[in-house]
Parts: structure tokens; C-alpha cells; sequence
């Protein structure tokens, strides 16, 4: 797609793990990009393209944007770097694809990058299966039906404001459990809703589980928990 012309930079969301959840429009733009991008470890392999491997491996170019795995945000370089080495492709009239686990614009690395890349290219974002909606899906648990409200927590949050932000919704998702798990329990332990929390790990791939959060001990970062006042599971939901 070079010759003469900016690139365009697409957010593609990959879905929360199972290559099935892959949109046929983020299929179709991933085959036809000149460059794809993906987050990765600092040395190891990327989630991201794993999920889409597949259809990959016809040439493109590709670029992992290495994230150091340690507590907190990533440095402003990480961001800087990965900006500029997307722009020289876009510069040069290539389209480039950045993959995104979930979705590109619900706590997804492509914010930062984009941001940086706004006043020099065209972006596009293909929505993606959040790991919110595929943990419900895998504990066949409404999120919110009719009027009601739905809030989607971080695990990050410090203790007062993760209790406080828990509080006052009235249907939760915990995001980014991993290392937060004890903070997390010991909230809704307080606030009288732990013994209905439903802990989600691996939404959509074949190490799923679905448990109730008190038996949980451990989790990875790729969990999450749902909460509300009363019950939501529907008849038949696994776990």
C-alpha cells in the first residue's frame, strides 16, 4: 500500500483470547495492512498476536512494542518509542495495524500510541470482545438489564477508592486483578459482597474458570470479578 501517501494506522481489537471472537472487519484489515504491531513482553511473546497468528505470515512487517511487566504504568518512553517506530512506516505510506487484546479503547496500550500519532495520520478503530463482556458471557452473568447502571472498576485503584468506587455502583466488573487479588477481596469482604463475587480467569480460552471469588487465592493479571447485591447468574452458567 506504499507509494506517495501517509499510512493508515487501525486500532484493531483482537478479542480477549479466542481467535473466533476476531471480527470479520478486523480479519479482513489485518490480511491487507502493510505493518502489524502488537504489544509485547519485554522479552517474551505477544498475547496479541498469538490470538490472530494464523493469518499472519505473508510478509508483513511486523513490530512488537515491548512493555515492561512491573507494577504501575508504563513509562512515557515505551509510548515515545513505539509512536515513532509506527510513524517511520506510516511516513513511508505503509498501513499499519496495531493489535489490541479486547478492545483498542477500554484500557488498551493503542490509547497512548494513538495519541502521539493523532496529528500525523488517519486513524481507524475496530472494536473488539472486551474481556468484561466475555466474562460475563463465560459466567453467564447479565451485566445490566433495563436502566441499570454498570461500572467498570480497575483492581489498581488504592484500597479507600476501589471500596469507595465498588460502593456506589450498583453492577461492577474488577478489571486487572492479578497481584490485587487480596486488596480486592478484603473491599468486598467490607462492603458485605464477597460471598456473591464471581471470579472470571482467561475469559473465552480453554484454561477458562469460573469460581466463586472466596475460594480464589491466586490469580493472573488476565482475571476479573463481578459484582453485585444480589445474585445475577443465570440457570445453567458454568462453574
Amino acid at each position: 500500500m506504499a507509494g506517495g501517501r501517509h499510512g493508515r494506522l487501525y486500532g484493531i481489537g483482537v478479542g480477549p483470547g479466542d481467535p473466533e471472537l476476531v471480527t470479520l472487519k478486523a480479519l479482513r484489515l489485518l490480511r491487507a495492512a502493510d505493518v502489524v504491531a502488537y504489544p509485547a513482553t519485554e522479552r517474551g511473546d505477544s498475547f496479541a498476536r498469538a490470538i490472530v497468528a494464523r493469518w499472519l505470515g505473508r510478509g508483513q512487517h511486523e513490530i512488537a512494542i515491548r512493555f515492561p511487566m512491573r507494577p504501575g504504568p508504563p513509562p512515557a518512553r515505551v509510548y515515545d518509542d513505539a509512536a515513532a517506530a509506527l510513524a517511520a512506516q506510516l511516513d513511508a505510506g505503509h498501513d499499519v495495524a496495531l493489535l489490541c487484546q479486547g478492545d483498542p479503547l477500554v484500557y488498551g496500550s493503542f490509547i497512548g500510541i494513538a495519541e502521539r500519532l493523532a496529528t500525523r495520520c488517519s486513524i481507524e478503530v475496530v472494536p473488539g470482545v472486551t474481556s468484561v463482556t466475555a466474562g460475563a458471557a463465560a459466567a453467564a452473568w447479565p451485566l445490566a438489564a433495563r436502566d441499570q447502571p454498570l461500572a467498570i472498576i480497575p483492581a489498581t485503584l488504592a484500597a479507600a477508592d476501589l471500596a469507595d468506587a465498588v460502593a456506589g455502583a450498583k453492577v461492577a466488573v474488577i478489571v486487572k486483578l492479578g497481584r490485587h487479588l487480596a486488596k480486592v477481596k478484603g473491599a468486598l469482604a467490607e462492603l458485605g459482597l464477597l460471598a456473591g463475587a464471581v471470579y472470571v480467569e482467561h475469559a473465552s480460552l480453554p484454561d477458562q474458570r469460573v469460581r466463586p471469588l472466596a475460594e480464589i487465592d491466586t490469580a493472573p493479571y488476565f482475571s476479573l470479578v463481578l459484582v453485585a447485591p444480589v445474585a445475577r447468574r443465570l440457570s445453567g452458567g458454568p462453574g
